[in-house]
């Protein structure tokens, strides 16, 4: 995988690394490389961020969905993730820990730099060719590995997958859409990488093209722009358009909105938050990292205090709408499939989350095929049974195996 020349990148930073002292260390030694990139002619700073492009134009040409650079654990070298498998750019030659740290100090701000020192983590967003026609935006994520610097950019996808592409029962598609259903949580959950943004974005655009509404969106960090089409979208980005998901979603209460975005709820205050939101008559929309639809309800639950469960249990009970836990599964033709279970809160779901009977919804979700609802174990079975995926891949990637495995008899037999 012949991208750049990596021989560049040693002859433009080997006269910053002599400027770097060799007493400093740990976040004092990125502070000083910090400062020396901030001190360098846009020209240096502009050729530093052409190699860091080049790799990531690269992706585009080869499918790759993510990029990792820096730090020892890369070994030096720059590895693409591609259907699903990580493996380094082929070459001998090795970039050494300093040369990527002036690498990425050269890609963030300093107020970023700020955050990453205070949180040993930095969350945002990056464009190349941004006011091109080719313009490609990207989710990064910079980070400290054993005190050096590394970085993971996910490429995202400009084309906004069609509605009818997510193949949902019709009670299902009218759950996500404003123009049937005024308020409620709906959740799309699944494992880093498992194609939830995709999935919200493409529920967002379907509401943005069918509905006259105020959307906003509120993300760590925002990768899609979405182009107003019937409504007002809003793009607000945690450390840059707002301090935090929660201070975002009390704000765009007082904006006037109709559906409100939240990008992940991924503590206590944020979850609260979208519960009190969606009860104020919203209609809400978030992510969870959890591989179920019961999962889901069980990680909302476990992270309020005992003390506030059954207020919130009743809470939930009464603004979920929708789940839906998905999964990019390995296909036949070597690129990826989507594997997703669907909950719909019926009465008798309802029930089961206020009587804390989470135990109960399974069986429900197996029988609620008239509303749209399956287990992951039998949109498995289907995407077998449609040649899509292999018989291994399915049990691989199944939450409950047994039962799939009971599910695969029963057809065999």
């Amino acid at each position: 995988m012949e991208v750049v020349d990596k021989n560049k990148l040693s002859a433009i930073v080997k006269p910053l690394i002599n400027q770097l002292p060799r007493t400093v260390s740990g976040i004092e030694r990125h502070e000083k490389i910090g400062q020396i990139v901030d001190d360098q002619p846009e020209n240096v700073r502009l050729q530093l961020r052409e190699i860091v492009d080049g790799y990531l134009k690269f992706m585009a040409k080869n499918e790759a969905s993510d990029i990792d650079l820096g730090g020892p654990g890369c070994g030096g070298k720059v590895w693409y993730r591609i259907y699903g498998e990580k493996k380094p750019a082929e070459g001998d030659e090795q970039y050494n820990l300093t040369e990527t740290d002036f690498l990425l100090h050269n890609l963030i701000m300093p107020q970023q730099r700020k955050m990453l020192f205070q949180n040993r983590n930095l969350d945002f967003s990056y464009s190349i060719d941004e006011y091109s026609e080719n313009a490609q935006r990207f989710r990064a994520d910079m980070y400290l590995d054993l005190a050096s610097l590394a970085l993971n950019m996910r490429r995202i996808d400009n084309t906004i997958r069609p509605f009818k592409g997510l193949h949902l029962h019709p009670e299902v598609a009218k759950a996500l859409s404003l123009q049937y259903y005024k308020y409620g949580m709906s959740l799309v959950t699944g494992i880093t990488g498992s194609g939830k943004s995709s999935t919200l974005d493409t529920i967002i655009d379907a509401n943005n093209r069918t509905v006259d509404s105020h959307i906003i969106i509120i993300a760590s960090p925002v990768e899609l722009i979405h182009t107003p089409v019937r409504s007002i979208i809003r793009h607000r980005e945690v450390g840059r358009d707002v301090p935090s998901f929660k201070d975002g979603a009390i704000q765009a209460l007082r904006q006037d909105p109709d559906i409100i975005m939240i990008g992940e709820l991924r503590d206590p205050e944020t979850i609260m938050t979208a519960l009190e939101i969606t009860d104020s008559g919203h209609k809400t929309f978030s992510t969870l990292h959890t591989s179920s639809a019961i999962e889901s309800i069980e990680r909302i639950l476990g992270e309020v205090p005992v003390a506030e469960q059954n207020r919130v249990r009743n809470r939930l009970a009464d603004v979920l709408t929708c789940v839906i836990s998905q999964k990019l599964v390995k296909s036949l033709d070597g690129k990826r499939a989507l594997a997703k279970e669907v909950l719909m809160t019926t009465p008798s779901v309802k029930a089961a989350i206020r009587n804390n009977n989470i135990g109960e919804i399974y069986q429900m979700l197996m029988e609620g095929s008239a509303m749209g609802m399956h287990t992951m174990e039998q949109d498995l079975k289907r995407l077998y049974e449609e040649g899509k995926i292999s018989k291994e891949e399915a049990l691989n990637n199944a939450n409950n195996k047994k039962r799939l495995k009971d599910l695969l008899s029963y057809v065999n037999s």
